[in-house]
């Protein structure tokens, strides 16, 4: 009975320390994933920012098309921060970088841009983040520069931070909403989850 006893404890040790390699070894492909293809992305909008004409140009459709493509890069020079920002906000997207809600405006357009991400990820630095800090997103076609404003701490059922004017004391025609969510893409967009940061800035001239 002992040796059963034994052999048992012996094999529920080897599956759970293979359990956890593997859930260790996950975790370290997707982090890796995620860091080779943010550093991918940002030489190619850097080179960008460096040239773009000082007049807005709007984005091309096919850019922003699809999933997971590329729209540009958000850079927050106080806080050291910068990360590529997708198209889309499902898991996959997320996991490699921050996403563009989409039905949200494109950084060209008049209205809010709304970009989400993990608050312990990506995100994380954003905790720093302080009132008149400049935010800087850069397209493949234009950089844009905005000047935070306001936070606030919305419930996950409180979609106002996505319309076009979340605070009627902005009066201005081009937002950004940054979205600092807890849990994954559905918490963007419907009751879920905790309770998420919200980061409001108005673009500069």
């Amino acid at each position: 009975m002992k040796t059963r006893c034994r052999f048992l404890l012996g094999t529920s040790q080897y599956i759970f320390l293979v359990l956890g390699l593997a859930a260790l070894s996950y975790c370290g492909f997707v982090l890796l994933n995620a860091t080779l293809y943010q550093s991918y992305q940002k030489r190619s909008f850097e080179k960008i920012g460096r040239s773009s004409a000082s007049t807005p140009a709007p984005l091309v459709a096919d850019q922003v098309k699809r999933a997971g493509s590329p729209l540009g890069l958000l850079e927050i020079p106080s806080i050291s921060f910068s990360a590529v920002v997708l198209e889309g906000v499902d898991a996959p997207t997320l996991q490699r970088a921050v996403g563009h809600v989409p039905g949200t405006a494109l950084p060209a357009q008049p209205g809010n841009v709304a970009i989400a991400g993990h608050r312990d990820t990506f995100f994380r630095p954003l905790r720093n983040i302080q009132k008149h800090d400049e935010i800087t997103l850069t397209t493949r076609c234009q950089s844009y520069r905005y000047r935070v404003e306001w936070t606030e701490v919305v419930a996950p059922d409180d979609t106002h931070v996505l319309e076009s004017s979340p605070q009627s004391t902005l009066h201005s025609d081009y937002l950004l909403s940054v979205l600092l969510c807890g849990r994954g893409a559905e918490e963007v967009r419907r009751p879920s989850g905790s309770d998420r940061r919200v980061i409001g800035a108005l673009r500069l001239k």
